[in-house]
């Protein structure tokens, strides 16, 4: 039986590159900077939709350079619906220093935008306040409508992630 929470090693890639998107105007364009999730099973990278979320992208970036994703994990796998990513202040192994604690515990404004939910959008979890986004989110590992509107999408770039959970 596999593994369903892969220990996860993160860090921020902020290389230049130029993605050329064949969108309308009407959709966001993606930046740059990817974040790279380095699991057992292969590396997922993420990229980013600065203009659509700045508060909510900046937030993930600063956990990130912190290594607040160090050695955090999934705790769901829906296969086909999500894989979503534990809280940095509940899902790491490692203990964490203060700062690290800070912005972990920290909630964001809720961002929300037409982005579609789609399979490889990322959406940032939240409770029933539209303001209590923290740093657990989920990939789309299919297309979830019903979520349209409900939970801000963030990040929409998957290169890889294991077939098996599609």
């Amino acid at each position: 039986m596999r593994n369903r929470n892969p220990i996860l090693i993160v860090f921020l890639s902020l290389c230049v590159i130029l993605i050329f998107v064949g969108a309308s105007s009407d959709e966001p364009e993606l930046g740059s900077a990817r974040v790279v999730f380095q699991t057992e099973y292969g590396d997922i990278e993420f990229g980013f939709y600065p203009s659509v979320a700045p508060i909510t992208v900046e937030h993930i970036f600063k956990l990130v350079r912190l290594g607040g994703y160090n050695t955090n994990h999934f705790f769901r796998v829906d296969k086909g619906f999500v894989a979503q990513v534990a809280d940095v202040a509940n899902g790491r192994s490692a203990p964490m220093n203060e700062e690290q604690r800070i912005v972990a515990e920290k909630t964001i404004i809720g961002e929300f935008s037409q982005v579609k939910h789609v399979r490889g959008i990322l959406s940032m979890g939240r409770h029933a306040d539209p303001n209590s986004g923290g740093s657990s989110f989920s990939i789309l590992l299919g297309d979830a409508p019903h979520l349209d509107g409900e939970v801000y999408k963030l990040l929409y770039q998957l290169d890889t992630i294991d077939q098996n959970c599609m």
